[in-house]
């Protein structure tokens, strides 16, 4: 667990990967986020975030957005405002998943994919999914409410072999 006494308060998750070589199909990956309630931390989600859209109370957002990777760094960001978020939500998982057109593509086929965590100028968690490279999407963070309200994060790498539309159902399940 990460996050000093006082807990996380807004943090971003930054995504890059380089672009596809040349006369290929481009490579798109998505951050998505999704959020559960203190009812159910493990069922389904209450909404999910990711580039087409945003929470309802505007606290879990994507400022940036890349379809192609670009190769200029972290082309992709999403801001979490944990500290903004309603009592009623106890746990968010962020995950990462690739667009899956004609051909399956797994991390494996991303050159120079990355991810990182920060929260002000702290980098809270780095990774450039090797351990995950068999995988076409892959949780990278859990943030989780503690008792006394304070946000924490988790890093929970973990592969699965999803679309995107099946991996935000699946993503916040028990670990296997």
């Amino acid at each position: 667990m990460s996050g000093g006494g006082e807990g996380l308060g807004k943090v971003e998750v930054r995504l890059k990967w380089d672009p596809s070589p040349l006369g290929e199909a481009p490579r798109h990956l998505d951050i998505i986020a999704a959020t559960y309630s203190a009812d159910a931390p493990y069922g389904r989600p209450v909404y999910v975030v990711h580039y087409d859209s945003r929470s309802p109370d505007g606290t879990i957002n994507m400022p940036r957005h890349s379809q192609t990777g670009m190769g200029f760094g972290f082309v992709e960001v999403m801001v979490l405002e944990l500290d903004r978020l309603s009592p009623v939500y106890k746990r968010v998982v962020v995950g990462v998943a690739i667009h899956q057109d004609a051909e399956p593509w797994t991390f494996g086929d991303i050159s120079n994919a990355g991810v990182v965590v920060v929260h002000g100028y702290q980098q809270l968690l780095t990774d450039n999914f090797a351990q995950v490279a068999d995988a076409t999407a892959a949780t990278v963070a859990e943030f989780t409410r503690d008792s006394t309200g304070a946000w924490r994060l988790r890093e929970m790498i973990r592969g699965f072999d999803s679309d995107p539309v099946l991996f935000t159902a699946e993503m916040g399940g028990p670990q296997h």
